[in-house]
């Protein structure tokens, strides 16, 4: 019942770093919608013998492999001679690529060179996937039950033929089942403790249904995976054991019913119950408004932020008072007490929170070591602050800092802290 798929990107440049390896990413979750099972990824160089390696290992054990990269015009792009090798087969002129790169190439002034040509060939067990964003075609392959697709590197040429013409073949060639997925997110909870305390459901879980748990900066995912060919069977089974979990769990620590980041889980909070925020922040530099604003309809509610960096803008901005600076220091409770509530006044709104502390790697004193970190968050009735000590690099630092903050943000909010 389970078709299985596996991604083999082609590319040196993948493998030393130079480029982010997004065609996978994407692929991957079209694929997991529409009811194929990614089970490998596999990344190789520019090297024959390890492409036709890698191809025969991925027939072995799955119906659908996806090539992509190697198509270009260059003398390291050998994934289509690589695997004229492997079919033993030859190329064919397709004109209509031909014509295509023609214009492609008027159009913009260049001239059409031997190497552009050879983008015209293609297997001669092939069928076309016509390119209509570059100059290099897709390839359809079939053997057996077997399919390979064959596509090119670049990210907007690989997602165009995907969807003009890869997707529609997969769902006409193969018997798919439904792949579908519930998340709960828990934080204040370790991960071993939310096993323990599921562990019961856990050993009640059909075969076609899995429980994965993914840990990230201060919060847990659950994720609930389901694989069958009956929707709405699959759809009420994971609804069920949802609420199971949801009810074995206490009620605090469940941040969402649904596969979102924090930012967008305060922006659907506070639309929803029409109040406004602001922020400010010294450690986090933006970040945490950088966030925020990132979410479509922030605006609604989202008032603006001061990066009180420097010490002069907290008392300047934010009425921080030069005491607690020269006493306290501005990685103290009184510091971020302060500014929380200066940004809460100056900007009007019902809440607001700040950061101060030291993201490394330098900065730190023997009472104040780096990932030491005081948040706030303060409302027009009262201010809450917190101490953390985080691990990490600079950025991590600010990622768990800013995790933090929206963590305490939505318990004040909603008034379970």
């Amino acid at each position: 019942m389970k078709v299985n798929a596996e991604i083999i990107t082609i590319g040196d440049e993948i493998l030393i770093g130079q480029i982010v390896n997004t065609n996978s990413v994407w692929l991957c979750n079209k694929l997991n919608e529409m009811g194929v099972w990614v089970s490998k990824i596999s990344t190789v160089g520019d090297n024959e013998e390890q492409i036709n390696q890698s191809l025969k290992i991925a027939l072995s054990s799955n119906d659908i492999v996806i090539i992509t990269g190697g198509l270009g015009p260059t003398k390291d792009d050998i994934t289509k001679s690589s695997l004229q090798k492997f079919f033993k087969t030859g190329l064919i002129k397709n004109k209509e690529v031909e014509n295509h790169i023609k214009n492609m190439f008027s159009k913009i002034g260049f001239s059409y060179l031997p190497s552009n040509e050879n983008q015209a060939y293609i297997l001669e067990n092939s069928k076309l996937l016509f390119n209509n964003y570059g100059t290099a075609p897709g390839m359809w392959i079939d053997t057996e039950k077997k399919s390979i697709i064959v596509l090119p590197g670049v990210p907007d040429e690989m997602k165009g033929i995907m969807n003009d013409f890869v997707f529609d073949k997969i769902k006409i060639k193969f018997k798919l089942p439904f792949i579908l997925h519930k998340t709960i997110i828990v934080s204040g909870i370790a991960e071993s403790l939310i096993a323990d305390t599921l562990s019961e459901i856990e050993n009640q879980l059909p075969k076609h249904i899995k429980l994965a748990y993914l840990p990230e900066y201060g919060k847990v995912k659950l994720r609930l995976t389901g694989l069958s060919s009956e929707h709405e069977m699959l759809i009420a089974e994971l609804k069920k054991y949802c609420n199971l979990i949801i009810e074995k769990l206490p009620k605090k620590n469940i941040v969402s019913n649904e596969d979102l980041k924090y930012e967008e889980i305060i922006c659907k909070i506070f639309k929803e119950k029409k109040i406004t925020l602001a922020t400010a922040e010294s450690c986090t530099g933006g970040y945490i408004s950088h966030l925020i604003t990132s979410v479509p309809g922030s605006s609604e509610f989202f008032k603006g932020s001061v990066v009180s960096y420097d010490n002069s803008i907290k008392t300047n901005v934010l009425g921080v008072e030069k005491d607690i600076l020269a006493n306290q220091g501005a990685v103290s409770e009184e510091c971020v007490i302060h500014m929380a509530e200066g940004v809460l006044k100056k900007f009007e709104v019902d809440f607001s929170v700040s950061t101060s502390g030291i993201a490394g790697p330098g900065g730190e004193t023997i009472d104040k070591p780096v990932g030491l970190v005081w948040i706030a968050v303060s409302s027009k009735n009262k201010t809450i602050s917190k101490k953390y000590r985080f691990s990490g690099t600079r950025f991590t630092v600010i990622q768990k800092t800013t995790n933090a903050v929206l963590e305490l943000l939505r318990q004040v909010v909603l008034n379970i802290e």
